[in-house]
This record gives C-alpha cells, sequence and structure tokens, in this order.
C-alpha cells in the first residue's frame, strides 16, 4: 500500500486492523449490556486477539511445517499473509477464557460478541488476500479456463454468517448459542470453499477440471472434527440454558463473585 524505504504499510495489515477495530466496537457494545465496565471489556477484547493472532499463526505455520522447517525467518512475517482462522478462534477463545476467570467475567455472554468481528474479519482480509493474490481457485473450463474467485465466494459466505448472527440476536438465545452456531455454520461453508481453492491435496487427490474442484485439502480433513466439537458444544449450550432461561436468574456481575466465592451452589 504505502512503502518508506524498507518499512511498508500493506494492504493485508491494514484490512486486519479494521476489522480488529471493528470487531472490538461490536464485543465492547454487546458486553456493556452484562454490566461489565468499559476498560475491562477493552482489555478483555486486546487479549483475545492478541492470543488469536498468536494461536492463528502457530496454526498456520504447523499445517505449513513443510516450508517454515527450512525457512525459520519467515515464521514471524504476518504482514505477508498466513492466519488461519480456526487457530485464531482458539487463541483467542483459550486468552479470553483465562482473563475471564481470573475477573469473574460471563464467558459466554463475551464470546457470543466475537462472532461479528470475525464475519469482518473474513470478509475485510479476503480483500487483503486478493491485493496479496493469495487464496486462489481452481481453473475451471465452465469458466473459460478462469479460476474460482475462491476469495470472492468467502466474502459470500462471511456476509451469510453476519446476517445469520443478527437473525439470532433478535432471539433470546442462551449464551454461547451465537458462537457455536457461528462455527457449526462457518464449517459447512469453509468445507465448501475450500472445494474452489487451489490448496494442497492429502489422502485422496481429485480434482475435476471442467467444474473446478477439488479435494481434500487439510482444512477439509480438520472439518469433521470441528464441526463435531463445535454441534457438540452448540447442543450443550441449548440444553444448559434453557433451564437457565426458564428459571432464572442469567448472569449479573454479582452472581459471579457470588459463585467465585462460593457463596452460590453452582
Amino acid at each position: 500500500m504505502i512503502q518508506f524505504g524498507a518499512f511498508g504499510i500493506r494492504w493485508y495489515g491494514v484490512f486486519m486492523a479494521i476489522s480488529m477495530g471493528i470487531g472490538i466496537y461490536f464485543f465492547v457494545r454487546r458486553g456493556l449490556g452484562t454490566g461489565v465496565d468499559e476498560d475491562t471489556l477493552y482489555n478483555t477484547a486486546l487479549l483475545a486477539i492478541l492470543g488469536g493472532v498468536v494461536g492463528a499463526r502457530l496454526v498456520y505455520v504447523l499445517t505449513n511445517w513443510s516450508y517454515f522447517a527450512h525457512n525459520p525467518g519467515q515464521v514471524l512475517r504476518v504482514d505477508q499473509g498466513g492466519l488461519a482462522i480456526h487457530g485464531a478462534i482458539l487463541g483467542g477463545l483459550v486468552a479470553g477464557m483465562w482473563y475471564a476467570w481470573r475477573r469473574a467475567l460471563p464467558f459466554w455472554v463475551l464470546v457470543d460478541g466475537m462472532v461479528p468481528g470475525a464475519c469482518v474479519g473474513i470478509f475485510l482480509v479476503r480483500i487483503g488476500n486478493i491485493f496479496n493474490g493469495e487464496i486462489l481457485g481452481h481453473p475451471a473450463a465452465i469458466l473459460g479456463g478462469h479460476r474460482h474467485p475462491a476469495q470472492v465466494y468467502e466474502m459470500i459466505f462471511a456476509l451469510m454468517l453476519w446476517f445469520l448472527y443478527w437473525w439470532q440476536v433478535r432471539r433470546d438465545r442462551a449464551d454461547g448459542v451465537l458462537f457455536w452456531t457461528f462455527m457449526v455454520a462457518y464449517s459447512v461453508l469453509r468445507f465448501i470453499s475450500e472445494l474452489f481453492r487451489d490448496n494442497p491435496q492429502y489422502l485422496v487427490h481429485y480434482t475435476n477440471h471442467t467444474l473446478g474442484i477439488g479435494i481434500f485439502t487439510l482444512e477439509q480433513l480438520f472439518t469433521p472434527l470441528v464441526l463435531g466439537i463445535s454441534l457438540a458444544a452448540l447442543r450443550w449450550r441449548q440444553r444448559l440454558d434453557l433451564h437457565t432461561l426458564s428459571h432464572g436468574p442469567r448472569w449479573t456481575p454479582e452472581l459471579a463473585q457470588a459463585l467465585r466465592k462460593g457463596e452460590v451452589n453452582g
């Protein structure tokens, strides 16, 4: 985007920063409704982002170890792209869970507030991928030999996830249901988008050159595991909170403190 000698500002980083800012805005706005003070919410968001970046890069490096083993100097070059969203979610969850436990925060309520930022992040970062010439699709005969616009497909999927979230927000969903619904829907949509990505294939090497689709990428192989965990967690949150929705009370800062001190039987 801009180059000052050895220092450069890249489109990928700019879109990543914008998505983080938008994500923090929605996270804090939702969190304020729980009674948590603004400073604590910003601290939680920043810690989750830090954990997310570390997790995203770690998973990307591990899944591309054959390259990074011979190019260790590239491990920290996140400015050139290379962040795995599942690693970002896992890293953000771990960091956020630790901080929420330390501060007696409503973890699942706050996790639901991460979803808008994730949707925006997927959308904007794919624009950065276009500038970087990344996430290329398979060439397809039905497209006259041109590649599938895989980045655009994922931008459309991000919009679908965005509207799904806000459709659910209008209903009284159990805490955590919004997040795990996002994970279920994203896992399915990501599996579909991987069909069009020109990524390395594992176990089964099959590409249909007419349609421009192929299986199985590493992401697709991991999808059943992520989807299974997400479905189980979604069902768990729905069952657990059905009782709370019916009998109350729902989370309050005072209740959380009492639970931490053992004053209330959890």
